[in-house]
């Protein structure tokens, strides 16, 4: 477990002709067309797209080897032409590349991915350098225009619109922003990569989890003393995690209720980021206002 730094750095804007560089940090490329429609929609932003050694290699369900991937991102990284790693897809491996894995001195710059990305996006945040959590290339040409403008926007060093969802309550809080998949997350607990949650306001989302799987990862959190830590809540998306026909059954919904509702804590649902469906961009160690009576999210520009 690690304490988030006091102070985050903040990547330069992008220019048009800044280059970008595609890494595969995770599951191997398989979505070739919806990946060649985000490369271009990149593109036809005015930047250049370049692509990492190997960002098409395939080692049984990853995207290479643990070497393989490890040695791209930190070419990526390590160059001085490039401004931004953009992830090409999620599906799973983040946590194998981090094993023995520091990120050299360097200039901070833009890494972009959610999903199985968490595990990058949380290791940067250790290191006192903000990231993105938003699209990867597979899905950022289904995203609505607004999302996408809101990713444009804020590259280019716009500010970030509040994001609006369903108050639970709780009041208003102020913090560092912590965005991840629910379930990758679990799996990050109590390793080097798990951040100190004291005051931390926690961004989640998760896909394809049955509700009795959404409530046993929170028990975890609540057990191994996480959720007492956190300052507020934001839930975005929980797509498709029903439960199997037949099988009785809380919804997702309830389930999220019922874990979290008596934390007494400002607590905003229905927010518009995670899988199937708009993905608004947040900035991972970002200082933000959580405001549960108001059911908004919102992203503050002070230097904390």
């Amino acid at each position: 477990m690690f304490d988030l730094p006091r102070h985050f750095q903040k990547p330069q804007p992008l220019q048009q002709g800044d280059r970008l560089t595609v890494v595969s940090t995770s599951g191997s490329l398989r979505e070739r067309e919806d990946f060649d429609r985000g490369v271009d929609l990149w593109r036809s932003w005015g930047y250049e797209i370049t692509f990492s050694e190997g960002y098409e290699n395939q080692a049984g369900y990853l995207a290479g080897t643990d070497q393989e991937r490890r040695s791209s991102l930190l070419q990526a990284w390590n160059d001085p032409n490039c401004r931004g790693i953009l992830c090409s897809r999620g599906g799973y491996g983040s946590a194998r590349l981090l094993e023995d894995w520091h990120w050299p001195d360097s200039d901070p710059k833009w890494l972009l991915g959610f999903s199985d990305v968490t595990g990058i996006l949380w290791s940067l945040a250790k290191t006192g350098i903000e990231s993105l959590h938003g699209p990867v290339l597979t899905t950022l040409a289904d995203e609505p225009e607004w999302a996408q403008s809101r990713l444009r926007n804020y590259l280019s060093g716009k500010p970030l619109d509040p994001l609006q969802g369903k108050g639970w309550g709780g009041g208003k809080v102020q913090g560092r922003l912590v965005v991840a998949n629910l379930t990758v997350a679990t799996h990050l607990l109590g390793t080097p990569w798990q951040p100190n949650f004291q005051n931390v306001i926690l961004a989640i989302e998760d896909v394809t989890e049955a509700p009795y799987r959404i409530d046993r990862m929170l028990t975890q959190w609540q057990s191994a003393g996480c959720l007492s830590q956190l300052a507020g809540i934001a839930l975005g998306r929980f797509s498709r995690c029903e439960a199997p026909a037949g099988f009785p059954s809380w919804t997702v919904e309830e389930v999220l209720g019922d874990r979290l509702q008596d934390l007494n804590i400002p607590i905003v649902a229905d927010l518009p980021f995670g899988h199937d469906g708009a993905n608004a961009v947040l900035p991972v160690g970002g200082w933000v206002e959580l405001d549960g009576d108001r059911g908004t999210l919102t992203c503050l520009t002070l230097t904390v």
